[in-house]
């Protein structure tokens, strides 16, 4: 098992890969009291979680496709005794918070979560850039499953206007 331990200091990573150990990168969300940080580490250890990640909040097949593929199978991830499912994107956690409360899918369950420097998504190699739309450092589209922080079931998109093996249906059948 290799761990993925660079936080992307300066070099392009390759992409994260089943049986690695994710990287711990500080994420925000809002909190009772404002922004607060948490830990990959803190979310993953000893703990079975679904991870997604996404171009952006508020855009066309993040919110009308990818967001609510992991709410209508939140019931069956629970079923499977899955922890948390867990929404990443390159945002702040304002907008993060905002949208998760737009689309239903934090009172789903799940949990919204800004990368906002992007440095969970650049640390799995999960980055990249699309100048036309506005996109810089965003995250690839992808679903993962880790259990005690190791990656074991990982799913990313070729493009990032497709959801198809990275939706929550997807990925609930590969766990």
């Amino acid at each position: 098992m290799r761990e993925n331990k660079n936080l992307n200091q300066g070099m392009k990573l390759m992409p994260i890969s089943v049986g690695d150990t994710l990287p711990n990168a500080d994420l925000l969300r809002i909190g009772a009291e404002g922004p607060e940080s948490v830990s990959m580490d803190s979310l993953t250890k000893g703990r079975k979680v679904a991870i997604f990640g996404l171009p952006g909040a508020y855009t066309g097949v993040c919110t009308s496709a990818h967001v609510p593929s992991f709410m209508r199978t939140k019931a069956d991830f629970d079923a499977k005794g899955v922890d948390e499912i867990i929404c990443v994107s390159v945002n702040d956690p304002f907008v993060m918070a905002a949208w998760g409360d737009s689309t239903g899918g934090a009172e789903a369950g799940i949990t919204f979560l800004g990368d906002a420097a992007a440095e969970f998504t650049k640390a799995i190699g999960m980055d990249f850039d699309a100048p036309p739309v506005g996109f810089q450092s965003r995250s690839k589209r992808y679903a993962m499953y880790a259990e005690d922080g190791v990656v074991t079931v990982l799913q990313a998109e070729e493009s990032p206007g497709v959801c198809e093996t990275s939706g929550g249906e997807a990925l609930l059948a590969s766990i």
